[in-house]
């Protein structure tokens, strides 16, 4: 009776033992798969910010240097005006991100959330600090078909945007139209699209002609010249 006790107590001990490291080991991995996220999103960021570095050689921990050194985020509310808090009282406020160098704003950079032909597209477009002109895109996420709509991950079609503006001729909001095949001229608001991927495109361009929409009144105080051009004080943006 007493050898039944002490192998029953044994593997009571044992099964409690495996539990705590299956725990720490899942928990270990959690976090790791959430730093590695985290990096992956400021690599972007970096990306569409057009800041050079080399992906190949760079560490965590230069991306994350590099990020400090230049991205801040601040947060924007219904007026368009810029914040250092996410919040104050019932008041929403947009995640936004700055690209500075020596304080002074050389773009802003707005989160993409997009519907996709499979799931959702996300990524950064980068607008410099005259409000119209398209610094950078990039995307992140997506579940599109490899080698259609996949194509919106590759180099070719994300440097379609540079240059590109999300204003008409006259400064009025405009946002940005990724074409069907291949652009006729030069379109300040469109860009190639790619072939065989008619509704990948077609649910891009709304997805950032709605992402555009919603932070338009940034990018008009931008274009107006009432946000600060240089951060003396990164807590006083205004």
């Amino acid at each position: 009776m007493s050898d039944t006790k002490q192998a029953v107590g044994f593997a009571v001990i044992v099964a409690l033992v495996c539990c705590l490291c299956i725990t720490a080991a899942s928990t270990g991995l959690k976090a790791r798969q959430q730093n590695n996220m985290r990096i992956d999103r400021q690599k972007n960021i970096l990306k569409a910010a057009s800041i050079a570095y080399d992906p190949s050689s760079a560490s965590p921990a230069d991306i994350e240097a590099l990020f400090k050194a230049h991205i801040f985020q601040v947060w924007a509310g219904s007026d368009g005006k810029l914040h250092s808090a996410p919040a104050e009282g019932d008041e929403q406020r947009l995640p936004l991100y700055l690209t500075l160098d020596d304080g002074e704003i050389i773009s802003y950079i707005l989160p993409v959330d997009s519907r996709g032909l499979w799931g959702r597209i996300k990524g950064y477009m980068a607008i410099e600090a005259d409000g119209s002109t398209i610094k950078g895109f990039t995307v992140y996420s997506h579940q599109e078909t490899p080698g259609l709509g996949g194509e919106i991950e590759s180099d070719w079609f994300q440097k379609n945007f540079v240059g590109k503006k999300i204003v008409g001729k006259s400064g009025e909001f405009a946002a940005i139209k990724i074409a069907k095949g291949k652009v006729l001229g030069d379109p300040e608001n469109e860009v190639d699209g790619i072939s065989g991927a008619t509704l990948t495109g077609r649910y891009l361009s709304e997805g950032l002609a709605t992402n555009l929409a919603t932070y338009e009144r940034v990018s008009l105080r931008f274009r107006q010249n009432l946000i600060k051009k240089h951060l003396d004080n990164l807590k006083s943006l205004e």
